[in-house]
């Protein structure tokens, strides 16, 4: 009956905005314009500029796109993996907990108080923490990938890049735009905003919101035994989700110099964290066999669920006083939830009884307090400057779960769980000045200076189920950092079509602690910051208004970098490796070869080196077992028994994981003018990755190679764009591509089902 009740619900929904779509005051969603490519506006340098002007590799994602990405209801972030050259996205921890790689570098740790050395810039907001990170983009202007080093503008924690969204803001005229589909699992996604005067040229304001919803759709096929009390042998278990987003902007102009933007948004989300496949990838292959999307079987973790609250406000001033302009952002932002799950993916008496795992992360309470303040020169002369500072504070309670907590009595150890408290402050300095020290050539310089300081102290120690304190590390870890950051580029205009570039940069990613391992009752592991030297060049071409292609060749080294890895014991460990050197190149195009058709595509080559020839990592060995086929020489470590107890590696030579070494992604549409009016039309895109290794050491299983996905649309858009219908299907041919493993237990960790449904889309103005 509930299941009926949630359908019934999900259809009353997607009816009512039906209706409201394609009411007289409804029109389509952005599309590309048949009369050419248009100036593409970019904020790179925190200032608006043309796309082709600005002395970095940088790609925008137009928000329709993006909403067509996440029409079956995917998660807006993760459906964003592979739409741009170097840029990667996945995630072991569900929708909660996206990682994200530019140019191959990114953080493949699932600890709630890990660091990414890709940043995420929300509304000027920095999103630091990683569940901050996963809050959905939605009623979006537009997206901005930044490649490389962003350290000068952007701080530290920006050594791989930035990933930056813009919301519609609210304007003087009374608008507002809408899509929604529905498709298969009674998936929904509804993405709309709508805004306007409230007194007119003083007072305006813009509400959007973002409901996401699934059923669950994966049968537990198990109905053996259980420890924890997990209903077994179920049908629809998991694999759903209920997403609820809302964000409402004021913006104040009491004169034509000073704006004030108020923005505040919340999030309510549960769903189910990611589902491993325990045995999917069979030994000595990397090909995924015997695993369905619907279909898996696990004998612990309460089918995996997750529940996150997030909130938030910000305060954007804008004082504009002639020959410069003030600039001051404040945010705060907060969240508290829980995922748990069966962390061995699937059911232990499956494989002999051999591994059980469960856990548990939550985040009791975080509070994030930034403040950035800005002077920019204004004008069109040959000097631009600005000149800031930036301060950043972020607390928590984080707590961990481990499986003996869960068990149902006696079996049960209510010990089994730490509670950490991490904090994290940051002051830093910045300026930046562009000269045009010749016609057609100008010089922009930026730098920094960072300070640093994370702290983490254990307030509650893993005992046993007597209360008896067995951990014998450190309960309070202190590292602070101060770091320069710096950036140097030369532009030079060839003609007004083509430009060319050069831009070396220096970043770093502060000190990092990972405090989890005292669950296990080992101690603390730690990180010195990471530092990157970064050199790129490229051209910049427009020809016209039919195409616009952008090339950037690039090489890196990483000093220092920060990477996790299992220790002897099987507990995940923070470390610094020596190196990690890259090169490769990124190829953007956006073409309109005749009227009604319009190509996007991108390309991307990488090659990756970890160097360091005395850091070593456990390898896949469990339970006296060796359950994947090494593709490197191993160390045995034993025990004083003579028993081995853990196969070492060496991961000098290796690449990076989770970075591809090529990647390709297309995005076409044709239009069909009717002579009624309007227009059918059918758009497909693609996306291809290139080898890609998901752990430190090198094994047939853990990689994949080739993976791709399609989407389709066809559909009509009424004249003057008033409104638009189409159908879909997302993963077109159902692909299961394996987008990261459980390595003990060979299970894979598989992309989206393939969803098929209808979309309405509509504006007005």
């Amino acid at each position: 009956m509930l299941h009926l009740a949630r359908d019934k619900r999900s259809l009353l929904i997607g009816a009512a905005l039906g209706a409201l779509l394609l009411s007289d005051t409804a029109s389509a969603q952005d599309t590309q314009s048949n009369d050419g490519l248009a100036e593409i506006v970019v904020t790179a340098e925190r200032r608006p500029e043309n796309q082709q002007d600005v002395p970095v590799s940088v790609a925008v994602l137009p928000a329709a796109q993006a909403r067509d990405y996440t029409a079956g209801g995917d998660d807006t972030l993760l459906a964003l993996s592979g739409k741009v050259p170097g840029l990667y996205v996945e995630s072991s921890t569900g929708r909660i907990f996206p990682r994200f790689y530019i140019r191959g570098l990114g953080n493949v740790d699932f600890y709630l108080g890990a660091s990414q050395p890709v940043s995420i810039i929300q509304d000027d907001i920095v999103l630091e923490h990683v569940v901050m990170k996963s809050n959905p983009v939605f009623d979006v202007n537009q997206i901005e990938v930044l490649r490389g080093p962003q350290g000068s503008l952007f701080g530290r924690n920006t050594t791989a890049g930035i990933i930056k969204f813009d919301s519609i803001r609210p304007t003087q005229q009374f608008e507002g735009r809408a899509t929604a589909s529905y498709g298969s699992y009674n998936s929904v996604n509804v993405d709309a905003g709508v805004g306007g005067p409230i007194i007119q040229d003083k007072l305006a304001f813009r509400i959007s919101g973002l409901y996401q919803h699934r059923d669950d759709y994966i049968d537990n096929t198990y109905t053996g035994p259980t420890f924890d009390g997990t209903r077994v042998g179920r049908k629809d278990a998991a694999g759903g989700f209920n997403e609820r987003d809302v964000r409402l902007q004021l913006l104040a102009t009491p004169n034509e110099s000073l704006s004030i933007l108020a923005s505040g948004h919340a999030r309510w989300y549960d769903g189910t964290a990611t589902v491993f496949r325990r045995g999917a990838l069979p030994l000595g292959s990397n090909q995924i066999t015997g695993v369905q999307f619907t279909r898996a079987r696990w004998d612990e973790g309460a089918d995996n669920p997750q529940n996150y609250k997030t909130a938030g406000g910000s305060v954007h001033v804008n004082w504009d006083l002639g020959p410069v302009t003030l600039t001051s952002i404040t945010g705060y932002e907060t969240l508290s939830g829980y995922s748990r799950g069966d962390t061995d993916g699937g059911a232990a008496a499956d494989f002999n009884n051999a591994g059980y795992g469960e856990s548990m992360g939550r985040v009791r309470g975080l509070d994030q307090w930034t403040e950035e303040f800005r002077v920019a020169s204004n004008g069109e002369g040959p000097l631009k400057w600005q000149v800031g500072a930036m301060y950043f504070d972020s607390r928590d309670i984080t707590e961990f779960y481990q499986r003996a907590y869960f068990l149902t009595p006696p079996a049960n150890n209510p010990n089994n769980w730490v509670r950490l408290h991490n904090q994290n402050t940051s002051w830093a300095g910045f300026g930046q000045v562009s000269y045009e020290v010749a016609p057609k050539l100008t010089i922009t310089a930026g730098g920094r200076v960072t300070k640093d300081t994370k702290t983490t102290d254990l307030l509650k120690t893993a005992d046993s189920a007597a209360g008896l304190v067995t951990y014998g590390g450190r309960r309070h870890v202190r590292l602070s950092d101060t770091q320069p950051s710096w950036d140097l580029s030369a532009r030079y205009e060839l003609n007004p079509d083509v430009s060319v570039y050069a831009r070396v940069a220096k970043g770093f990613r502060g000190p990092t602690i990972q405090g989890r391992s005292a669950v296990f009752n080992s101690d603390f592991t730690t990180a010195n910051s990471e530092k990157i030297l970064s050199w790129e060049a490229g051209v910049k071409t427009q020809m016209g208004r039919t195409l616009r292609f952008n090339l950037t060749g690039f090489y890196y080294t990483v000093d220092d970098i920060q990477l996790n890895g299992n220790d002897i014991n099987g507990n995940g460990v923070l470390l610094n490796a020596n190196k990690a050197r890259a090169y490769g190149l990124e190829a953007d195009a956006d073409w309109r070869p005749v009227r009604n058709l319009s190509i996007q595509a991108g390309f991307s080559l990488l090659r990756s080196k970890i160097q360091d020839k005395n850091v070593q990592v456990q390898t896949c060995f469990f339970a006296g077992v060796m359950p994947c086929t090494l593709l490197q020489p191993t160390v045995a470590v034993k025990n004083k028994a003579g028993a081995t107890t853990a196969f070492l590696a060496n991961i000098d030579g290796n690449p990076l994981p989770n970075a591809p070494d090529y990647s390709f992604n297309i995005n076409a549409r044709y239009d069909i003018p009717m002579d009624i009016g309007g227009k059918l039309f059918l758009q497909t895109d693609w996306n291809v990755q290139g080898y890609t290794n998901f752990v430190l050491y090198r094994t047939k299983e853990f990689t994949a190679d080739g993976n791709f996905e399609g989407g389709l649309k066809i559909g009509y858009t009424a004249e003057n764009d008033a409104w638009e219908v189409a159908g879909f299907i997302r993963n077109l041919t159902g692909e299961k591509n394996l987008k990261g493993v459980i390595e003990n237990y060979r299970a894979a960790v598989l992309n989206e089902p393939r969803v098929f449904g209808l979309s309405l889309s509509g504006k007005f103005k």
